[in-house]
Protein backbone atom coordinates (compact mmCIF):
# COMPACT_ATOMS: atom_id res chain seq x y z
CA UNK A 1 0.00 0.00 0.00
CA UNK A 2 1.43 3.31 -1.03
CA UNK A 3 0.82 6.22 1.35
CA UNK A 4 -2.62 5.01 2.52
CA UNK A 5 -4.02 4.52 -0.98
CA UNK A 6 -5.26 1.19 -2.24
CA UNK A 7 -3.51 -0.09 -5.33
CA UNK A 8 -4.53 -3.13 -7.38
CA UNK A 9 -7.31 -5.60 -6.60
CA UNK A 10 -10.87 -5.80 -7.85
CA UNK A 11 -12.78 -2.76 -8.95
CA UNK A 12 -15.59 -1.90 -6.53
CA UNK A 13 -18.85 -3.63 -7.46
CA UNK A 14 -17.20 -6.51 -9.29
CA UNK A 15 -18.43 -9.83 -7.84
CA UNK A 16 -15.76 -12.21 -6.59
CA UNK A 17 -15.12 -15.49 -8.43
CA UNK A 18 -17.04 -17.69 -5.97
CA UNK A 19 -20.17 -15.52 -6.17
CA UNK A 20 -19.97 -15.38 -9.95
CA UNK A 21 -19.52 -19.17 -10.21
CA UNK A 22 -22.43 -19.80 -7.82
CA UNK A 23 -24.72 -17.53 -9.85
CA UNK A 24 -23.70 -19.23 -13.08
CA UNK A 25 -24.29 -22.68 -11.57
CA UNK A 26 -27.76 -21.71 -10.35
CA UNK A 27 -28.64 -20.15 -13.71
CA UNK A 28 -27.45 -23.29 -15.54
CA UNK A 29 -29.45 -25.52 -13.17
CA UNK A 30 -32.62 -23.44 -13.57
CA UNK A 31 -32.25 -23.25 -17.35
CA UNK A 32 -31.57 -26.99 -17.65
CA UNK A 33 -34.46 -27.99 -15.39
CA UNK A 34 -37.08 -25.41 -16.34
CA UNK A 35 -39.37 -28.05 -17.84
CA UNK A 36 -39.09 -30.22 -14.72
CA UNK A 37 -39.50 -27.22 -12.44
CA UNK A 38 -42.78 -26.40 -14.16
CA UNK A 39 -44.02 -29.95 -13.57
CA UNK A 40 -42.99 -29.87 -9.91
CA UNK A 41 -44.65 -26.52 -9.30
CA UNK A 42 -47.81 -27.73 -11.05
CA UNK A 43 -47.87 -30.81 -8.80
CA UNK A 44 -47.59 -28.66 -5.68
CA UNK A 45 -50.22 -26.20 -6.92
CA UNK A 46 -52.71 -28.80 -8.17
CA UNK A 47 -51.91 -31.60 -5.76
CA UNK A 48 -51.03 -35.24 -6.49
CA UNK A 49 -53.72 -37.91 -6.25
CA UNK A 50 -53.26 -41.61 -5.60
CA UNK A 51 -55.05 -44.25 -7.67
CA UNK A 52 -57.99 -44.29 -5.26
CA UNK A 53 -58.55 -40.53 -5.71
CA UNK A 54 -57.13 -39.41 -2.35
CA UNK A 55 -54.59 -36.61 -2.30
CA UNK A 56 -51.05 -37.77 -1.60
CA UNK A 57 -49.99 -34.11 -1.87
CA UNK A 58 -52.87 -31.67 -1.26
CA UNK A 59 -53.24 -28.70 -3.65
CA UNK A 60 -51.34 -25.66 -2.41
CA UNK A 61 -51.03 -22.86 -5.02
CA UNK A 62 -49.65 -20.40 -2.47
CA UNK A 63 -46.79 -22.78 -1.61
CA UNK A 64 -46.07 -23.29 -5.33
CA UNK A 65 -45.87 -19.52 -5.78
CA UNK A 66 -43.51 -19.18 -2.78
CA UNK A 67 -41.31 -21.94 -4.21
CA UNK A 68 -41.25 -20.23 -7.60
CA UNK A 69 -40.26 -16.91 -6.01
CA UNK A 70 -37.46 -18.55 -4.04
CA UNK A 71 -35.92 -19.92 -7.24
CA UNK A 72 -36.43 -16.76 -9.28
CA UNK A 73 -34.75 -14.49 -6.75
CA UNK A 74 -31.44 -16.25 -7.42
CA UNK A 75 -31.86 -16.04 -11.19
CA UNK A 76 -33.17 -12.47 -11.46
CA UNK A 77 -31.53 -9.96 -9.14
CA UNK A 78 -33.68 -7.99 -6.73
CA UNK A 79 -33.74 -4.22 -7.07
CA UNK A 80 -32.37 -2.41 -4.08
CA UNK A 81 -34.39 0.33 -2.47
CA UNK A 82 -32.82 3.74 -2.63
CA UNK A 83 -33.50 6.79 -0.54
CA UNK A 84 -33.14 10.27 -1.93
CA UNK A 85 -31.75 12.59 0.69
CA UNK A 86 -31.48 16.23 -0.23
CA UNK A 87 -29.91 19.28 1.25
CA UNK A 88 -32.34 20.91 3.73
CA UNK A 89 -31.37 24.33 2.36
CA UNK A 90 -31.93 23.25 -1.27
CA UNK A 91 -34.62 20.53 -1.26
CA UNK A 92 -35.25 18.32 -4.27
CA UNK A 93 -38.30 19.61 -6.14
CA UNK A 94 -40.45 17.34 -8.28
CA UNK A 95 -42.97 18.89 -10.62
CA UNK A 96 -45.58 17.19 -12.71
CA UNK A 97 -48.69 18.06 -14.65
CA UNK A 98 -51.69 15.77 -14.51
CA UNK A 99 -54.73 16.02 -16.70
CA UNK A 100 -57.30 14.03 -14.77
CA UNK A 101 -60.17 15.15 -16.97
CA UNK A 102 -58.84 13.18 -19.98
CA UNK A 103 -58.48 10.03 -17.85
CA UNK A 104 -62.02 10.37 -16.48
CA UNK A 105 -63.37 10.76 -20.03
CA UNK A 106 -61.49 7.64 -21.18
CA UNK A 107 -62.87 5.61 -18.26
CA UNK A 108 -66.40 6.90 -18.90
CA UNK A 109 -66.17 6.05 -22.61
CA UNK A 110 -64.84 2.57 -21.87
CA UNK A 111 -67.61 1.99 -19.33
CA UNK A 112 -70.29 3.06 -21.84
CA UNK A 113 -68.90 0.64 -24.44
CA UNK A 114 -69.24 -2.30 -22.04
CA UNK A 115 -72.87 -1.46 -21.15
Amino acid sequence: MAEGKKTGGRVAGTPNKATNQARQAIATFVDGNAHRLTEWLDQVAQGVKTEDGEYMVPPNPAKAFDMFQSVVEYHVPKLARTEVVGDPDAPVRVEGAFDIFDEVLKLYAAQRLTE
